[in-house]
């Protein structure tokens, strides 16, 4: 009898949230705040001009991403290569300014070990 009564208070609760009226997560704009923590930019040595670049850019240079992610202002995109696997995360400098890569982590496909980014940038601008 209690789980009956607490099966449908939940189900209430979750009926409640879809008559207000908001809107699923999927069909939302991504938020743009007006505060802005700036992130610590990564050298640009060595990294073939990755860094500061913006998402249309990366994506003209390396393909479409494997993974495309969004979370508040900030974006992560990853690209894959026979050998290694490119995560570039990308932060918006200023307030309502468009993310541009930050930060570059490469490791292998296999095992997941650091590998050189450079190296891995290489790889993935030959395919």
């Amino acid at each position: 009898m209690i789980g009956r009564v607490i099966a449908l208070a939940a189900l209430g609760l979750a009926l409640s949230g879809c008559a207000s009226g908001t809107r699923p997560a999927a069909d939302r704009a991504p938020p743009r705040s007006s505060i802005v923590v700036v992130p610590q930019v990564m050298a640009a040595q060595g990294l073939g001009g990755v860094i500061g670049s913006p998402a249309g850019a990366l994506t003209r240079r390396f393909g479409a991403p494997r993974i495309d992610l969004a979370e508040g202002d900030a974006r992560k995109l990853q690209f894959a290569g026979p050998s290694c696997v490119l995560d570039i995360f990308l932060y918006p400098l200023s307030a309502g300014a468009e993310p541009t890569a930050t930060h570059v982590d490469a490791r292998l496909r296999q095992g997941g070990a650091a590998v050189d980014q450079g190296a891995c940038i290489r790889e993935l601008e030959t395919r």
